[in-house]
């Protein structure tokens, strides 16, 4: 049995956090700019954060697991 609860948790963290994709934390122009497929340094530091933050909380305080098998 392999548990694919860390991998598919970050995968998805991964998508969903990438700067510019669907958010982008702070903008260029304003504070939240949605889809501009752009980015900053500043950004890309928001969004490592704020992924590391909810990696840990969902795999350590939470404990999600998925088995297959």
């Amino acid at each position: 049995m392999a548990d694919w609860g860390p991998v598919v948790i970050a995968v998805v963290l991964f998508v969903l956090l990438s700067p510019g994709l669907l958010i982008q934390l702070p903008g260029k122009n304003r504070v939240v700019e949605f889809g501009n497929m752009q980015t900053s340094g500043v950004s890309i530091l928001v969004h490592t954060v704020i992924f590391f933050g909810l990696i840990t909380i969902l795999l350590i305080a939470i404990g999600v697991h998925i088995y297959t098998g």
